[in-house]
C-alpha cells in the first residue's frame, strides 16, 4: 500500500481519521505578485496544458512553474517533485509525492517543516482528497520529530492546475477542507496561500 493507494476517506481509520471538516477559509494570505517570467510562463503554458489537457502537461505546465515561483520567491523553501516520501511502511505512508514544499533551505533531502501538493487525477479533485490527507499525516508524523513543530499544522492543495483547494491537518488530528478553492488566476492570489502554507501560517497569524 502507498498513498496512492488512499482513494476514500474510510482508508483514513487506521490513521486516526474518520471526518473532514468544511470551512469557509482556512487561510486569509496577503497576495503576492508574480514575477515577469511566471506571468510569461503561464500565458505561453496555460493553452498548451489545456489542449493537451493530461496530467503530466498539468503538472509541467502549470504546477511545477507555479511553485518554483513559491521557492525563488522565498531561498528558505525548498520544493521536491516526484520525491520518494517513506514514512510509516506498516500505514501506507510510503510511496512518491507530486509535490512537497520544506521550509527548510536544504534541497537535497526532505526535511519539516512540510507541506504536500497533490494533483488531482483525472481533474478530479475530491478523489485526491484522501491521498492528499494521507501524505499530510506522514509529514505530521515527520514533524513530531521536531519538538518545536509538535502543535504545527500541516497544509496540503489537491489542484488539477487551473482549481487548488486547500487542506489543514491540525495537532489534535482534525482534519479541515477549506471551501473556498483557489484558482489559477487571479495568480497573485494564489501565490500568497501558498506561501502561507509553506511556512505554516494560519489565519490568525497573517
Amino acid at each position: 500500500m502507498s498513498y496512492s493507494d488512499f482513494t476514500s476517506i474510510d482508508k483514513l481509520a487506521p490513521l486516526g481519521i474518520t471526518t473532514l471538516k468544511s470551512v469557509d477559509s482556512l487561510i486569509q494570505a496577503p497576495a503576492i505578485a508574480p514575477s515577469a517570467f511566471l506571468q510569461e510562463a503561464l500565458h505561453r503554458f496555460a493553452p498548451i496544458s489545456s489542449a493537451i489537457n493530461t496530467e503530466k502537461a498539468r503538472s509541467e505546465y502549470l504546477i511545477a512553474p507555479i511553485l518554483s515561483e513559491i521557492v525563488t520567491l522565498h531561498p528558505e523553501i525548498s520544493l521536491f517533485s516526484g520525491t520518494n516520501f517513506d514514512v510509516n511502511s506498516e500505514l501506507g505512508l510510503n510511496g512518491y509525492c507530486d509535490f512537497i514544499l520544506t521550509a527548510n533551505p536544504d534541497r537535497l533531502s526532505i526535511k519539516s517543516p512540510i507541506a504536500v501538493v497533490i494533483e488531482a487525477k483525472n481533474e478530479n479533485i475530491n478523489a485526491g482528497i484522501a491521498q492528499c490527507v494521507a501524505t499530510m499525516y506522514a509529514a505530521h508524523l515527520v514533524n513530531q520529530a521536531d519538538p518545536k513543530l509538535r502543535s504545527r499544522s500541516v497544509y496540503g492543495s489537491v489542484t488539477t492546475g487551473q482549481i487548488w483547494r486547500f487542506l489543514a491537518l491540525q495537532a489534535d488530528g482534525t482534519v479541515e477542507i477549506d471551501l473556498n478553492d483557489r484558482y489559477l488566476t487571479p495568480i497573485d492570489q494564489l501565490l500568497g496561500v501558498l506561501t502561507a502554507i509553506s511556512i505554516g501560517q494560519t489565519v490568525a497569524e497573517v
